[in-house]
C-alpha cells in the first residue's frame, strides 16, 4: 500500500532537523576519516572474519525466526473494485483467493468444528482430526466456493472434496427414491484405478447416508454399469473415454451435475483427454460448483480452469508448489551401464525383499519391459505380478488386490501405479528405469513414506538419463539426500520448462491471472 504524500506513520519516528556548525563538521570529518582506516586494518583480521560469520548466521536466524512468524499472518490486498484477495497461511498450507481471510473460512481444527451431521462423519471414525488439505478446503467447498487444491498423494484429498460432494447431494437432492434419479455429482480421473481408489471411499463415506456412487471405467462390460445409471445413481465417477462412451449411448445423464471434480487434472491433460474432458463438461448444469487438483499448473490446465470455474476461485496449497520429494523417503541414487540393471535389480531384491513378505514396488518406463522384468524375476524364483496399460482390467484389478493383501508383495509396474494409487506399506520403491520427468519421479517414490511412515527409494539412472541430471539433484539436496558424485558428472544444468504450444520461451501464468477479453474495432471501410 501506498503512502500518501505527507503523511507519517505513527512507528516511525521523525527525526529533527539540526543545523551543523563547521567545528562539527570538521569533527565528523576526523572521525570518519579514522574509521575508515580502522576499517581497512581489520579487514583482512581473521577474528574479524569470525565475527562477520557469527553476525551472517545470527542474522540468518533472525531471518529464519521472522519468516516463520509471518508464515501465521493473514496479508490482505485490494483491487480497484474493492475486492479483497488475501493469503491466509497456516503452518504448511497457503490459502489464496477472494475474501480467502474472512472468519467463516477458518481452518476446521476438529471434526465437531465441522458442524456437519453425524453420519456423514461416520467416514472419518478412524482418524483423530481433519488433515491440513481437509481442514482448509472444507468451509470454502461447503460454501459452494470453487477450488483449486495443490496436494500431494496421501494427504486425504478424497475426502476433502469427497465430503462437500455428499453434503452437496444431500442438500440438492429432489427425491430419495433411487429409481430415474439423475447424478448430481462429477468426479473424473485419468486412470481406472485411481477411479476405483476414489469410488471405494465415495461408497464407504456415502453408505451411512445413503448416497449412492458408482465408478465407470473401461477395460470391463458396460452391461452392469448401464444397469446402474438406469437405477439411479447421486455421484459418477469414472475415466473420461468410458464417461463419454456412456453419454454417446445416452446412458449417462450429466444435464443435473452441479458439483464437479477434476482429479490429478494436469494428468489427464498429459494423457490427451482435453477434448473429452470438455465435452463431458459441456454436458453438466451450466450453473456449476467446480474443484480442480492438480499437482502442476500447465497452460492446458490453466485454460480449463479460465473457461470453466468462476473468475476468482480459492486456491489452497499443502506443502509447496516447486517439486518437492516426500522428506520421509530416503532417496538412493544408483549410476550404472544399461545393461547391469537386471543383475543389480537381483542383488537388490536379495537385499530389500530377503524375507519375501515386505511390500517393495518395482517402476518401469515401457509396457513391454513389464513383462521382461516380470518374466526375467519369474524365471529366477521370485514371486511377482505385474499391471501396466495394455493388460486387461480383470487382470490389472487382480494383481493390485494382491498386492495390497500381501499375497504377492512384489509388483512391477509402469506410471499407471505412480500416481494416486494408495497402497499401504510399501517399504522399497525401485525405479528399474528413470522416467521421463522428474515430476513422475517424485510421485513415484511417493508410493513408499505414506502416512508418516520411513521409506526406501533406490532408483537406477543411465547415461540416457543425463538431460534430467539437474532436475534430479536440485531434488536431492532439497530433501536433504546424498548426490553421488557420478550424478554430478553429468552436469547440474536444468533445461527451462517448455510449452507444447510455445516452446520454451513462454511464462507460467498464474492460477489468478485475469480472463482474457476480446478487443473488437470500428470497420474502417464503413467511415465516409
Amino acid at each position: 500500500m501506498g503512502r500518501k504524500n505527507g503523511a507519517v506513520l505513527v512507528s516511525e519516528p521523525v527525526a529533527e532537523e539540526v543545523h551543523n556548525s563547521p567545528e562539527l563538521e570538521s569533527e565528523k570529518k576526523k572521525k570518519k576519516k579514522k574509521k575508515n582506516k580502522d576499517k581497512h586494518q581489520n579487514e583482512t583480521s581473521p577474528k574479524r572474519k569470525l565475527n562477520e560469520l557469527d553476525l551472517e548466521n545470527g542474522t540468518e536466524s533472525n531471518k529464519k525466526k521472522k519468516k516463520h512468524h509471518k508464515s501465521n499472518e493473514n496479508v490482505e490486498e485490494t483491487d480497484a473494485d474493492g475486492n479483497r484477495d488475501e493469503t491466509a497461511t497456516g503452518g504448511l498450507v497457503v490459502v489464496t483467493g477472494k475474501n480467502a481471510g474472512d472468519a467463516k473460512y477458518a481452518a476446521v481444527k476438529t471434526f465437531g468444528d465441522s458442524e456437519l451431521p453425524e453420519n456423514v462423519l461416520e467416514c472419518c471414525k478412524g482418524f483423530e482430526r481433519p488433515s491440513p488439505i481437509q481442514s482448509r478446503a472444507w468451509p470454502f467447498l461447503l460454501d459452494g466456493r470453487d477450488l483449486i487444491g495443490i496436494a500431494a498423494t496421501g494427504s486425504g484429498k478424497t475426502l476433502a472434496f469427497g465430503i462437500p460432494a455428499v453434503m452437496h447431494v444431500l442438500r440438492n437432492r429432489k427425491s430419495k427414491a433411487p429409481k430415474g434419479r439423475n447424478p448430481l455429482c462429477l468426479m473424473l480421473s485419468p486412470t481406472r484405478e485411481l477411479a476405483q481408489q476414489i469410488s471405494d471411499v465415495m461408497c464407504d463415506a456415502g453408505r451411512s447416508c445413503g448416497v449412492e456412487s458408482i465408478c465407470l471405467y473401461g477395460g470391463t462390460s458396460k452391461g452392469p454399469q448401464i444397469s446402474s445409471l438406469k437405477s439411479g445413481i447421486d455421484i459418477v465417477i469414472g475415466t473420461p473415454g468410458r464417461i463419454q462412451d456412456l453419454i454417446e449411448m445416452g446412458v449417462c445423464r450429466l444435464k443435473e451435475v452441479s458439483f464437479v471434480v477434476l482429479d490429478e487434472a494436469d494428468r489427464m491433460l498429459d494423457m490427451g483427454f482435453e477434448q473429452i474432458v470438455r465435452s463431458i463438461l459441456g454436458q453438466t448444469c451450466s450453473v456449476r460448483q467446480m474443484v480442480m487438483f492438480s499437482a502442476t499448473w500447465p497452460l492446458p490446465v490453466h485454460h480449463l480452469a479460465q473457461e470453466f470455474m468462476d473468475p476468482n476461485p480459492i486456491k489452497v496449497v499443502v506443502g509447496s508448489e516447486d517439486l518437492a520429494a516426500n522428506h520421509d523417503v530416503m532417496q538412493i541414487v544408483e549410476v550404472l551401464d544399461d545393461r547391469s540393471r537386471d543383475k543389480r535389480l537381483v542383488a537388490l531384491l536379495e537385499k530389500y525383499h530377503q524375507s519375501q513378505r515386505n511390500r517393495v514396488l518395482v517402476f518401469v518406463l515401457y509396457k513391454w519391459e513389464t513383462s521382461r522384468v516380470e518374466k526375467m524375476l519369474q524365471e529366477g524364483g521370485w514371486k511377482v505380478v505385474s499391471i501396466h496399460g495394455d493388460k486387461a482390467q480383470h487382470d490389472r484389478t487382480k494383481a493390485l488386490s494382491l498386492f495390497k493383501k500381501g499375497s504377492c508383495p512384489l509388483m512391477i509396474a509402469t506410471d499407471v501405479a505412480a500416481r494416486g494409487l494408495d497402497i499401504p506399506d510399501v517399504e522399497v520403491v525401485i525405479n528399474y528405469s528413470f522416467p521421463l520427468t522428474t515430476e513422475d519421479y517424485v510421485h513415484r517414490i511417493g508410493r513408499t513414506g505414506r502416512a508418516g511412515k520411513k521409506g526406501v527409494a533406490h532408483t537406477f539412472f543411465t547415461q540416457q538419463n543425463k538431460g534430467l541430471a539437474g532436475e534430479l539433484v536440485n531434488v536431492l539436496r532439497e530433501a536433504g539426500q546424498n548426490v553421488p558424485d557420478a550424478l554430478l558428472k553429468f552436469g547440474t544444468h536444468v533445461k527451462k520448462k517448455e510449452s507444447k504450444l510455445y516452446g520454451a520461451h513462454f511464462k507460467e501464468i498464474p492460477v489468478d491471472a485475469p480472463k482474457s477479453q476480446k478487443i473488437t474495432f470500428d470497420n474502417s471501410d464503413d467511415e465516409d
